[in-house]
């Protein structure tokens, strides 16, 4: 909105000229996004508090540890999303499709965790909306974000899947490029509400993250960065790093009052919105692969539930005292602190690691 309100103006206001930057506006974002969440914090999380007087519902099998949270509310991502919409329109251009595509999937999986969240907390119980249900909503919402991606990009890459460190790779996947770039929302969605079972252990990630496809969003979307690379080069994409940076500082101003002992959980309804939302950012820039990579801690977090149920299943025996595999630890005896900031670390050296690829050709 500031973009084509002020910039139009630069003709008779020189110093306007920055708004055409998406460095200046990314930073703009970061900032509005912080004081969105850290001025409304307080409110949302006392009237999440007069809805919620027993807080999340805590399940029984869960480690001790978890149950001097009891009366912590949950549903603070709605302070994620509103943070994120507000910073995003305020700083992002708006005639940009990628724009309206990564609001679609924040705001629609954020709508799905809401009323899953919802619904544990008014019956008093964990379970919220039947997985099928829910995966099926989810699916629904990646499955139209999946076909604007492709109505937005260029031939061949609309359809093509990007191969890192190899330059020149692309995997043309036609029409299975829709249920891939769905599979890829769906399931870094599903990978972060995973994750988000300790206070903070989420949401930092989830910004460490963001920055690295902020900085991919900017390197894809400007020709000359591109080519320098040797990267694929997605006209219009530069924007995404606006939309990261609004959840850079989204995260920010959550952290204040996620971090240990945490006031308030970011429940379904931040976690599915933030995995969605960087799975779409990279089902724009053409990186899904590397979002393995750089969310590498999600996705080991997800592996660990998979193989539990499925060994559980098939030989009757547990491989980890408890997945996911943050609570396995806790079970050993780690303090959640420590575990928090050690995947923490993790986080930051694969986010590096997959950083090095755009520089590996």
């Amino acid at each position: 909105m500031l973009y084509h309100l002020l910039f139009p103006l630069a003709g008779q206001f020189g110093p306007l000229n920055v708004f055409r930057y998406i460095t200046f506006r990314s930073g703009g974002a970061v900032i509005t996004a912080w004081l969105v969440a850290f001025l409304l914090g307080p409110y949302l999380i006392a009237w999440l508090r007069s809805l919620q007087p027993a807080g999340q519902p805590i399940r029984d099998d869960i480690p001790e540890t978890h149950f001097k949270k009891r009366g912590t509310p949950t549903m603070g991502g709605l302070l994620l999303l509103l943070a994120i919409l507000i910073s995003t329109l305020l700083w992002a251009d708006l005639t940009n499709g990628y724009v309206w595509v990564a609001l679609l999937v924040t705001v629609g999986f954020g709508a799905v965790g809401f009323a899953d969240d919802y619904l544990k907390v008014s019956r008093r119980n964990h379970k919220g909306l039947p997985g099928r249900m829910k995966l099926l909503a989810l699916c629904a919402v990646g499955f139209v974000a999946a076909l604007w991606f492709v109505y937005l990009t260029r031939a061949p890459l609309a359809t093509g899947l990007a191969i890192p460190v190899f330059k020149n790779a692309l995997l043309p996947l036609g029409y299975a490029f829709v249920p891939f770039a769905m599979f890829v929302m769906v399931g870094a969605s599903n990978a972060v509400n995973l994750t988000d079972g300790l206070d903070g252990l989420a949401i930092v990630p989830v910004m460490i993250a963001a920055a690295c496809f902020a900085l991919i969003a900017y390197l894809v979307g400007n020709l000359v960065f591109a080519n320098y690379l040797q990267v694929r080069h997605v006209p219009g994409t530069g924007e995404m790093a606006v939309f990261c940076a609004a959840m850079i500082g989204a995260g920010l101003g959550f952290l204040w009052y996620n971090a240990h002992p945490a006031e308030v959980f970011m429940g379904d309804t931040g976690s599915l919105a933030l995995g969605g939302a960087l799975g779409a950012v990279a089902v724009a820039t053409k990186h899904e692969l590397v979002l393995a990579i750089v969310g590498g801690l999600f996705v080991v977090e997800a592996l660990s539930v998979i193989i539990q149920v499925f060994w559980f299943k098939r030989t009757g025996r547990r491989i980890f005292l408890m997945a996911p595999i943050h609570h396995h630890f806790q079970k050993k005896g780690w303090h959640e602190q420590q575990i928090v900031i050690r995947f923490w670390i993790i986080a930051m050296i694969l986010a590096l690691a997959g950083l090095s690829t755009l520089k590996l050709r």
